[in-house]
C-alpha cells in the first residue's frame, strides 16, 4: 500500500482503552476518537463508564463502554468475550490502567506492592492475552502498552512502580516476539512527567516542579493531549512495521544527563 496521510486515520476501527474514565486514558480516548476510531471506555463502575461514553458522544465522537476490573481475570475474559460476540471486534487495545504507591523501598508495604503489580502488570497480561486471541484469529491488531520514563529510570520512593513499568516494557517485547507473526503490532508508549491527577502531589510541590523543569530539555511538564499524536501513530497503519518498541514522549528527559 502506498503511503498517504490517510494511513494515520482510524476510521472503521474500534479501540479499547483500559482505565479510561479519567486522566491520560480519557485523553487518549479523545485522541483516538478524533482520528476516527470508535473508542471503548473501560472502568470498574458501570455508571461512570456509561457517563463518560455519553460525554464523548456529545463531543461528536463514536464511543462505547466495557465494564471490568483489569485485575480480575474472570471479569476480563467474560467482558471481552461478550463484547466481541455482541458488539464487535476490538482492533486496537491500549493498556492504560495503572496506579501509583509512593514510599521508601525499605518501608514499602507488601500489600501496596501486590496491589500495584496486580494493576500495572497483571492487568496488562490478562487483557492483552484475551484480546490477542481474537486478534490472532483475525490476523491483525494493534496493542499499545502505557509504559513510563520509569521503564528506564528510577527515583526514590517509586522503585516498585519502576519495576512494574520496566516489566511492561519487556512484556511488550515479548508480545512482539510471539504475536508479530499473526499480524499484531505491540508497542509501548512511555510518558514523561505529565500534569495529571496521579501526579498532583508532585505538580503542587514547588521544589520538585522546579527541579523537573530544569531536568527536562523542554523546560516544563507535559500536557496530556501531547500524548495523542504518538498514540494515533502507533494505532494506525502508518506504524505497521514498528513492533516491540517503546516510544518516549518526555520532552527529552531520557535523552540527556
Amino acid at each position: 500500500m502506498s503511503f498517504t496521510i490517510n494511513s494515520f486515520r482510524l476510521d472503521g476501527r474500534r479501540a479499547l482503552i483500559t482505565g479510561s474514565g479519567k486522566g491520560i486514558g480519557l485523553e487518549l480516548a479523545r485522541g483516538l476518537g478524533a482520528a476516527g476510531a470508535t473508542v471503548v471506555i473501560n472502568d470498574r463502575n458501570i455508571e461512570k463508564a456509561r457517563a463518560i461514553a455519553s460525554q464523548l458522544r456529545d463531543e461528536g465522537l463514536h464511543a462505547e463502554f466495557a465494564v471490568f476490573d483489569v485485575t480480575d481475570r474472570e471479569q476480563v475474559v467474560d467482558a471481552i468475550t461478550t463484547f466481541e460476540a455482541g458488539t464487535g471486534a476490538i482492533d486496537i487495545l491500549v493498556n492504560n490502567a495503572g496506579i501509583q504507591r509512593r514510599a521508601a523501598l525499605e518501608h514499602y508495604d507488601a500489600n501496596d506492592w501486590h496491589d500495584l503489580m496486580r494493576v500495572n502488570l497483571d492487568g496488562v497480561f490478562y487483557v492483552s492475552q484475551v484480546v490477542a486471541r481474537h486478534m490472532i484469529a483475525r490476523g491483525n491488531g494493534k496493542i499499545i502498552n502505557i509504559c513510563s520514563v520509569q521503564s528506564e529510570l528510577a527515583r526514590p520512593s517509586i522503585a516498585p512502580y519502576a519495576a512494574s513499568k520496566g516489566a511492561v516494557k519487556m512484556l511488550t517485547k515479548g508480545m512482539c516476539a510471539e504475536w508479530a507473526q499473526h499480524g499484531i503490532q505491540a508497542n509501548g508508549l512511555a510518558p514523561g512527567y505529565f500534569a495529571t491527577e496521579m501526579n498532583r502531589a508532585l505538580v503542587d510541590d514547588q521544589a520538585f516542579s522546579e527541579w523537573l523543569c530544569k531536568r527536562t530539555p523542554a523546560g516544563r511538564w507535559g500536557r496530556v493531549e501531547e500524548l495523542c499524536g504518538a498514540a494515533v501513530f502507533l494505532a494506525s497503519k502508518a506504524s505497521d512495521f514498528i513492533n516491540g518498541q517503546t516510544l518516549f514522549v518526555d520532552g527529552g528527559l531520557t535523552s540527556v544527563v
